[in-house]
């Protein structure tokens, strides 16, 4: 796990700061990769690359930035969790290391673009390719890892992480549109950003730009809802098992000892459970890490984690947070987190890796499993309204995809807290389209009806966004479980695992996700509706396949939490000062889409649960750290660079191979 960041002069005429600019790319990201740097530079000085390195695979000799005999380089953030066996099919390529960087080099020397096709794991890169003159960028197939880039004065300047591109900026505009995105959904759609001028490579993208300047993005991967109604529920078990426990075997490859993050809920303890048992048979242990909150049984999962720790016999390192921990840690937080974020889960996130960088460089995450099975409890009322209407119509048995009244019916008790929600819900639009619905169900501009102008912001409407989304080609038209999960897997766990890698690699942690690895999601969209969420039963198909991982009191439990945070609990008594302050500012009064006075008087009608005074403070405190201080960071930024390129221009004249490692 690495941060990576790279310019591209797209005319190739040299840029006379290119050395500073890589040397302070890298000194943004150091977090990402506190074992080592380097710098790579073309000789005409048009292109070159940085990279800080966190060790985990070849600890001594893959160093990056890589070149291989042929003159293409690479700079290179992930895992390629099948480096070895395409060594095998690479026979004959002179490799001088035992890494999976340098098998993406011999795999994009053998098989070009197409390379990425080959690739299981979670990866973002760019090559040099110089016989081509062409630089090739690739990011995974579920936006695991981070690819951000922008145009400015005719460079092609990406990295890692937003914060290193800010500096490149003429100025810091915030994108109306990407902001009503913010609103509504609390992540952005698409390859967006809040910030004009920075985009993201989409997840399953590649990106080239050519000898010409031209530039290429291409999908290379998608994943097909094609039903299987051939096969029984025994097969479908059987399977799911096998790829589980396959995809969690290939994620303990490392050189380094692994650890897990131990939420107390099913995604996370069924991989805690399964690595923890293989890494025992070879001799290596596994070690947990979680968080907990005073404030109530409803903000702690301590009891079901340390169930899992006792069924599996490994260690439980269990920290409690305290709203004082917020105010002395959110604007930290907030700069790691590039941007503000889908719910305040980054805050203890932020702790718990920062409490197992102490001992583990690598962890294992649970994200992906809510997305791919079925486990929001949003799709269950989703369901709900669909069993009452179809009820009513007398179409309840007709078709292969409704959960019929009388069996969801005895789930329901997973709606207790959910009571606010449902009243929102079925206030107005009952039985309406499934698309308008579901979008409501996710709609979180509501609760900003009174504190943002959005006569400011413009006329773009998310909704055209999420219905192009929605109704996407690879999803069959008669599942309404796979249109909601397919969206969520889309544009919800993309912002979940940008919060993941943020807050991991804050402290030089790599997270690894087993549930996303592409033959697991591939054969999950084949299953039908019926199989994944009988009688309205979340993540059933999980849970029944792995349940002898469990203990009876995590597979059995109904009031799934997610890592809730006490923010709204805290308002009320340690935190208001600090709220209060921020929303009083002079700042916060002239940014332009904020009613203060509404946003003041509206503190105490929030929600147990709500998220929107911590979707308005997240919005804020970004601003101030980013936005507000952008001229000076970047008269800084050109300052050292100015200065870094100097030192180093005599050592790159001194050495053909034109790399520098310091």
């Amino acid at each position: 796990m690495c941060g990576i960041g790279g310019v591209l002069e797209q005319d190739h005429q040299k840029i006379p700061l290119l050395n500073g600019y890589l040397e302070e790319m890298n000194r943004i990201q150091r977090h990402r990769g506190p074992d080592g740097k380097g710098i790579w530079r073309h000789r005409e000085g048009f292109i070159g690359f940085s990279h800080q390195r966190l060790s985990i695979i070849d600890l001594e000799k893959s160093i990056q930035p890589m070149q291989d005999c042929f003159s293409n380089v690479i700079t290179y953030n992930g895992e390629i969790y099948n480096f070895e066996e395409l060594r095998e099919e690479l026979k004959g390529y002179p490799f001088k290391t035992r890494s999976d960087t340098e098998v993406i080099l011999a795999s994009y020397e053998k098989w070009g673009s197409k390379c990425v096709q080959k690739f299981r794991g979670m990866f973002a890169f760019a090559i040099w390719d110089e016989k081509k003159q062409t630089l090739f960028a690739a990011r995974d197939r579920f936006g695991i890892k981070p690819f951000y880039y922008t145009l400015v004065d005719n460079c092609f300047i990406f990295a890692s992480e937003v914060k290193t591109l800010i500096p490149f900026l003429p100025e810091f505009k915030i994108d109306y549109d990407a902001l009503k995105d913010y609103f509504v959904f609390q992540f952005c759609l698409g390859k967006r950003t809040l910030i004009k001028g920075i985009e993201e490579l989409d997840p399953a993208h590649t990106l080239i730009i050519e000898k010409s300047g031209k530039i290429k993005r291409e999908s290379y991967w998608e994943v097909y809802y094609h039903l299987d109604f051939d096969h029984t529920e025994k097969y479908f078990n059987n399977k799911l098992q096998h790829l589980i426990e396959d995809s969690i075997k290939a994620h303990l490859k490392s050189d380094v000892p692994i650890g897990g993050y131990v939420s107390g809920g099913t995604d996370s303890g069924i991989i805690s459970a399964v690595a923890s048992h293989f890494l025992e048979r070879d001799g290596k242990s596994f070690m947990g890490f979680s968080g907990r909150f005073d404030e109530g049984e409803e903000y702690d999962e301590s009891f079901y984690a340390e169930s899992i720790s006792k069924k599996w016999n490994f260690k439980l390192n269990l920290l409690t947070l305290t709203s004082q921990d917020f105010v002395d840690s959110i604007e930290t937080i907030l700069y790691h987190l590039d941007f503000p974020v889908a719910g305040p889960g980054a805050f203890p996130q932020y702790h718990v890796s920062k409490m197992a960088s102490q001992s583990r460089k690598v962890l294992l995450g649970g994200q992906g499993g809510d997305e791919i099975f079925g486990g929001y409890t949003r799709y269950l009322i989703a369901y709900f309204e669909q069993c009452i209407k179809s009820a009513i119509e007398g179409t309840t048995h007709l078709g292969n995809f409704i959960v019929t009244y009388e069996s969801i019916i005895p789930n329901l008790a997973a709606l207790q807290n959910y009571k606010p929600l449902l009243k929102h819900f079925f206030k107005e639009g009952l039985f309406e389209s499934l698309d308008k619905r579901y979008f409501r169900l996710i709609d979180r501009s509501s609760e900003f009806k009174n504190e943002i102008l959005w006569n400011e912001l413009g006329s773009y409407s998310p909704f055209e966004n999420f219905i192009e989304i929605f109704h996407g080609s690879n999803v069959g038209k008669e599942s309404y479980f796979d249109k909601m999960t397919h969206f969520d897997f889309k544009t919800l766990l993309p912002a979940l695992l940008h919060v993941e890698d943020r807050m991991s690699m804050a402290h030089g942690v790599e997270s690894r996700v087993p549930f996303l690895d592409h033959p697991l999601v591939e054969f999950a969209a084949t299953m039908p509706s019926n199989i994944k969420f009988k009688d309205g039963s979340l993540k059933r198909i999980l849970i029944e396949s792995m349940r002898h991982w469990l203990p009876q009191e995590v597979s059995e439990r109904k009031n799934k939490m997610g890592f809730p945070v006490p923010l709204n609990e805290w308002l009320k008594k340690d935190l208001k000062p600090f709220i209060h302050d921020l929303f009083s500012s002079k700042s916060f009064k002239e940014r332009g889409f904020f009613d203060q006075k509404a946003v003041l008087e509206n503190l105490n009608t929030e929600s147990k649960f709500g998220r929107k005074v911590w979707g308005i403070a997240c919005l804020e405190l970004w601003l101030k750290i980013f936005s507000d201080t952008h001229r000076e960071k970047k008269e800084l930024f050109i300052s050292s660079a100015k200065q870094k390129s100097i030192q180093h221009e005599a050592a790159f004249q001194k050495q053909d191979s034109v790399l520098i490692l310091s």
